[in-house]
């Protein structure tokens, strides 16, 4: 009997060590297209309704200065998966392809015993044009960068999608969002029961244009032009699927085990009313603030303490806060980072550092942006030589440029994004990587339609409402700079 009730207690000792993968936190990234920061209830927009999201940023860390990794969708996803800002990783712009070179989160916690999944918009294999499922064949889709599994679209989706499950293509009915996250929500049903802890990527379509909701959900907004009635009705349906994933962390009896992160891929568009940015300066494809600064909320019900806090953060935080949380070696990431460990912030109390010490910057074609705990200086045209300085802290809309009355900061700051800027050119050069180049090399842009690649099921995408006048060359932009 004493003999039997030692083995127990030996085992109770070691099982720890047994089932340590268990206790690695569940790791959930959400994130809208094209979502200002304006567009959500708790920031009391006069029209849209969020209270999914209401209750995520009640019950979690609600950042009020996050920001994007660039001012549009590929280059800030690429930002995500690397914690680095995304020039140094190829992707220049939207549809630009992320360097196979790069370590990404996916990797690191694949490596680390995670089960991992991507699931809704990707845009970061060089394909431009509307979203269309990512083939098996595609040499930068989401499993060559460390997903398991994965229900992708090469770029936005909308209602009744194509998407490609492993590469196999795949016809879905009813709103994007809540196809994404009823695929997330599977990928969390099958594993967790296993001994591996799940990481999952859910990256929406919406509110990205062509704006496309359910007469239910655009009814709230029917005294609205068409467009802008269409566009809050696909975020009805967004808050109402992250109410979904949300319930079911908790039926799965996973909510505490879970850290869970939503923000917005860039800053809001313009032309949509109400508008979007709640007041900011700018819109998407801008570095002042509204093209900028999104929604972030963190939430890990029994780790981070609910509140709302000014500190400053970004995108690029999220791979190295995750590195931080579960004690990873530093070399998973490639420096130099643009990112860094947010788990500081998780208690609340007097341990919370008040500030960020480290500025972020940004760069995006020739504009270029640096953000610190209360300034901000910035250029439309860093080849034109002129800058901008602006006080955050008392005029977040950018209205006073403080470039001349203060010298000393305006000063500091340029020195210092000039310096950040020559680092970016170096690792867009690929001095980052072993060989000290890029291997391969980065491929141009190209529409997907026009590839080799799809020109095989031509026929099936071709009948496609949403596909058919690509094809039949009556696309928007043709002839102009391509937009996303």
């Amino acid at each position: 009997m004493k003999r039997s009730l030692f083995f127990a207690y030996v085992l109770l000792l070691i099982f720890p060590l047994i089932g340590g993968a268990k206790e690695q936190p569940n790791v959930i990234f959400v994130m809208a297209d094209d979502m200002g920061w304006g567009q959500t209830g708790y920031r009391n927009h006069p029209l849209l309704k969020t209270p999914n999201l209401d209750a995520m940023a009640a019950n979690g860390l609600r950042f009020e200065r996050f920001y994007a990794g660039g001012p549009v969708c590929s280059p800030t996803r690429a930002s995500v998966l690397t914690g680095r800002s995304h020039d140094r990783t190829g992707v220049l712009s939207h549809g630009y392809a992320l360097r196979l070179q790069e370590k990404t989160i996916a990797r690191a916690l694949r490596s680390a015993g995670y089960v991992t999944g991507h699931f809704g918009k990707w845009h970061l294999n060089g394909l431009r044009g509307p979203g269309a499922p990512v083939l098996a064949d595609d040499p930068r889709g989401p499993g060559a960068f460390g997903f398991d599994e994965w229900v992708s679209a090469t770029n936005f989706f909308d209602q009744d999608p194509l998407l490609g499950r492993m590469g196999e293509i795949e016809s879905f009915s009813g709103d994007s969002s809540e196809i994404a996250v009823d695929e997330a929500v599977k990928f969390l049903d099958r594993h967790r029961k296993s001994d591996k802890p799940m990481f999952a990527v859910i990256w929406y379509g919406s509110p990205h244009s062509p704006f496309r909701a359910s007469d239910a959900d655009r009814a709230p907004f029917a005294h609205l032009d068409p467009e802008s009635a269409d566009h809050y009705g696909e975020l009805v349906a967004m808050d109402r699927s992250i109410g979904t994933l949300r319930a079911k962390l908790r039926e799965f009896g996973i909510e505490r085990d879970t850290l869970l992160v939503f923000c917005s891929d860039n800053g809001g568009l313009p032309k949509i009313t109400p508008e979007t940015v709640g007041g900011l300066r700018g819109f998407k494809g801008s570095v002042y603030e509204g093209g900028l600064r999104v929604p972030g909320i963190f939430e890990w019900p029994g780790t981070i303490a609910p509140r709302v806090t000014d500190h400053p953060a970004c995108v690029m935080d999220l791979f190295p806060t995750v590195v931080d949380v579960l004690g990873l070696p530093e070399e998973v990431m490639i420096r130099p980072l643009d990112g860094r460990s947010l788990r500081p912030l998780f208690p609340g109390g007097s341990e919370v550092p008040s500030e960020r010490g480290d500025p972020i910057g940004f760069r995006y074609n020739r504009m270029r942006a640096l953000i610190d705990d209360r300034y901000k200086l910035l250029t439309t045209d860093v080849g034109a030589g002129f800058f901008e300085l602006y006080d955050l802290v008392n005029d977040p809309t950018e209205s006073k440029d403080l470039a001349a009355s203060e010298s000393e900061v305006f000063s500091r700051m340029k020195e210092q994004l000039l310096a950040w800027d020559a680092t970016m050119d170096a690792s867009f050069g690929g001095k980052d990587y072993p060989e000290g180049k890029v291997d391969p090399a980065d491929p141009d842009p190209v529409n997907w339609f026009e590839t080799d690649r799809y020109r095989a099921y031509e026929a099936e995408l071709k009948s496609r409402p949403e596909y058919r006048r690509y094809y039949e060359g009556k696309r928007p932009g043709k002839g102009k700079k391509a937009k996303e």
